[in-house]
């Protein structure tokens, strides 16, 4: 463990945590401070024959089996993003007692919707189809993300087919928790985003919103009160609306002091008195499983 890192005041490391992650190191920065001693880590398992079709697994230090699995997926406008990049979330879960696999998934521009939404499927089953080698009940398994990820999370969820491609189907979910996600956002602006969804050839029914139903499994939807990314309202709060009315059980916040990025980094070791993202996770997965 870094003990440097460790050292640093929160509140000035957070402070210049904005900064740090627009740098190439920025996730170094936070991987860090991870702990060493509170989980197990399997690296590089293949859930489909795509280079970018790897996950890892994090189990926690001390499992005695048939805990709940979450499997996670990062942000990054569907461009971007390494799995590595977030052994700070999947330490996190570990130490709460989750078992958490970590996914990448194909990109853009060289693929387009819906295959990240694809990739995500296949992840979770192969997050079913092999839980219980890592200690995890299949009965147990949730889908998570963060921004982008989110996305993936609540398409997966919400939108059956996906699952059903595989095999599965939401209902076998436990719940899904979205961070910051987009889930209305049509017409697309960001130029990123336009060639991820190849708009203006966008189909309407790519919006995790219009897939809200009674069917759909428990929620927890975090995101930051003030959002300059994502829009908080037209997203995290229309879907916990859209849930609750279809008498779905939805925990959902808008938190201040956070922003679209540290809103999931605060979820590192360093960083978990700035927002209660993984108390809430952790409360969430426990009620739910």
């Amino acid at each position: 463990m870094n003990t440097k890192a460790r050292t640093l005041p929160r509140r000035s490391f957070f402070a210049m945590l904005p900064a740090l992650l627009t740098a190439c190191s920025g996730a170094d920065v936070l991987n860090a401070t991870v702990p060493s001693d509170t989980y197990r880590l399997t690296e590089a398992l293949a859930y489909g024959p795509d280079a970018r079709q790897l996950l890892d697994v994090y189990q926690p230090g001390d499992n005695p089996g048939n805990a709940p699995m979450v499997v996670f997926f990062y942000g990054g406008s569907w461009s971007s993003g390494e799995r590595g990049d977030y052994r700070f979330v999947g330490e996190a879960l570990a130490s709460q007692g989750m078992v958490a696999v970590l996914a990448d998934y194909r990109l853009s521009p060289a693929y387009r919707y819906p295959a990240f939404v694809q990739d995500s499927a296949s992840a979770v089953r192969w997050a079913f189809d092999h839980a219980a080698e890592f200690g995890a009940d299949s009965r147990r398994i949730f889908v998570m993300g963060h921004s982008a990820g989110a996305y993936n999370a609540a398409m997966v969820a919400l939108d059956a087919r996906w699952l059903a491609a595989v095999g599965l189907s939401p209902a076998r979910l436990a719940g899904w928790i979205g961070l910051a996600g987009p889930y209305d956002f049509l017409p697309i602006g960001d130029p990123q985003t336009r060639v991820a969804f190849s708009w203006p050839d966008t189909p309407p029914d790519s919006q995790p919103l219009r897939h809200a139903s009674a069917a759909s499994p428990p929620a927890l939807l975090l995101a930051p009160l003030r959002d300059s990314v994502v829009n908080p309202q037209r997203s995290t709060a229309a879907m916990a609306q859209r849930l609750r009315a279809s008498g779905v059980r939805v925990e959902s916040d808008l938190l201040d002091g956070v922003s679209h990025v540290t809103l999931v980094a605060s979820m590192a070791w360093v960083l978990r008195s700035r927002a209660p993202v993984l108390q809430r996770v952790a409360g969430f997965v426990q009620s739910s499983g």
